[in-house]
């Protein structure tokens, strides 16, 4: 056996190994936990369905005492550390998510759900492999190494690891030729969860109209059926009280706990570096007013956005048809920078962008940039959150407590350099594996 085959046994042996290994933390600390019992933000998605079966008044998704109040009555348990829960900040359709479990026990409805999931991972495996012709070994790794994704996914309930799957199966229909149907696929979860806008926008800037779109008809598809189903009053309730509060992040400030790191924005960074509180934040960096704080955010993330635009420019007027991944990940990225709180379950959407900024970032010989943007999406799945915590309210240390953040950050500046960066000689010389872009 001469060295090349050595090292590619050697090379199987280590991913085998690591393989068996993910999928036995997958189990043990993920699907088992979740068969067992019921934590966090299943019982809203839950409480909202069995709503929904019965009949009741569903503007009472955001009267939270009356929305608790219902939650009792289905003798759904609201855990210790969430009893403030209530179905805001959610739009109305999540109430149809779990519509075909409403009428089995809660417990029961989560263990199904977790099964969907499992089966889901398996699907996004095979995407993957298909998509970007990688090993099935590697993709299945690149799934599980998303690591807390998975754990609060499946333990919380959240539909994030559906939303990732369908994503990857409509750009799975662009590639085939299928933009209707592609657009579709991206389109049906907007009105639930918002972040597809990214991919949509992506296709948009590059004029792929039908898939487009096709994504305005699969959310126009689910608003409708939504109204349908739960009357024009709670969509209205929702634009006019809802919606605006959520996305300023005063919503989420009050759903969770005051200042904690939780969410890993830096709306709640620079609410703890810079506002100060008696009982909950005694010890901030600087004490700002509260008007100079909003400032200081507003222009952090106007900045963010305007860091983008070169970078969109370039993509946006080059005539390559592999510049669609690094535009699509670049903007699936920044959103999740840019809200006012997002959860670890949040980061299974991290599947499509992350696999085409890899594959992208390598066909055209920017192989750091790609190998960096793939060890930071693995840091994600297992950052250390019990260390990591500590350092909450400890002045300018309070910054280490938001790991994720930073590395999010991260990835993002390293897509920007990697498509502003001189071009080589040979690059020109390179094709990407993508197929061709189909016609508008």
């Amino acid at each position: 056996m001469d060295g090349t085959s050595i090292s590619g046994f050697l090379s199987r042996a280590c991913k085998g190994l690591l393989l068996a290994g993910l999928i036995i933390h997958l189990f043990v600390k993920d699907v088992t936990p979740a068969f067992t019992a019921i934590t966090s933000d299943f019982p809203t998605y839950i409480t909202s369905a069995k709503m929904v079966r019965d009949g009741q008044d569903a503007a009472k998704f955001y009267d939270a005492p009356a929305f608790r109040e219902q939650m009792r009555l289905y003798g759904i348990r609201i855990p210790r550390e969430n009893e403030n829960i209530a179905f805001a900040p959610y739009p109305p359709p999540t109430a149809l998510l779990l519509l075909p479990l409403a009428s089995f026990q809660p417990l029961t409805a989560l263990r199904v759900l977790v099964a969907l999931d499992v089966l889901l991972l398996v699907c996004s495996t095979l995407l993957l492999s298909r998509i970007f012709r990688w090993r099935r070994v590697d993709a299945a790794l690149f799934i599980l190494l998303s690591g807390h994704a998975l754990h609060t996914g499946m333990a919380y309930g959240h539909p994030y690891i559906l939303v990732s799957t369908v994503c990857l199966l409509g750009y799975y229909c662009y590639l085939r030729r299928m933009p209707w149907l592609a657009g579709f696929c991206l389109g049906i979860f907007v009105p639930i969860k918002y972040w597809p806008m990214t991919i949509l926008a992506g296709f948009g800037l590059h004029r792929q109209w039908r898939v487009l779109l096709g994504g305005g008809v699969g959310a126009l598809a689910v608003v409708l059926l939504s109204i349908a189903v739960l009357g024009w009053e709670v969509h209205y309730l929702y634009l006019t009280d809802v919606a605006f509060t959520h996305l300023s992040g005063r919503l989420i400030s009050s759903a969770l706990a005051a200042h904690s790191p939780q969410p890993q924005s830096f709306d709640m960074m620079f609410a703890q570096l810079f506002i100060f509180d008696p009982l909950q934040n005694p010890h901030p960096l600087l004490a700002l007013e509260p008007h100079v704080q909003a400032l200081a955010l507003a222009s952090t993330k106007v900045i963010l956005v305007l860091a983008a635009v070169p970078a969109m420019v370039k993509l946006v007027r080059g005539t390559a048809a592999s510049a669609l991944a690094p535009t699509i990940g670049i903007l699936a990225i920044l959103p999740l920078l840019l809200a006012p709180g997002s959860g670890t379950y949040a980061y299974a959407l991290l599947w499509l962008p992350v696999a085409l900024l890899v594959d992208h970032f390598r066909s055209e010989g920017a192989r750091l940039h790609g190998y960096l943007i793939f060890c930071i999406y693995a840091l994600i799945g297992f950052i250390p959150y019990g260390h990591t915590n500590l350092f909450v309210g400890r002045g300018g240390l309070t910054v280490l407590a938001y790991p994720r953040l930073f590395l999010l950050l991260t990835m993002y500046f390293v897509c920007i350099h990697a498509v502003l960066r001189p071009a080589r000689q040979d690059d020109a010389l390179r094709q990407s594996p993508t197929p061709a872009a189909p016609s508008p």
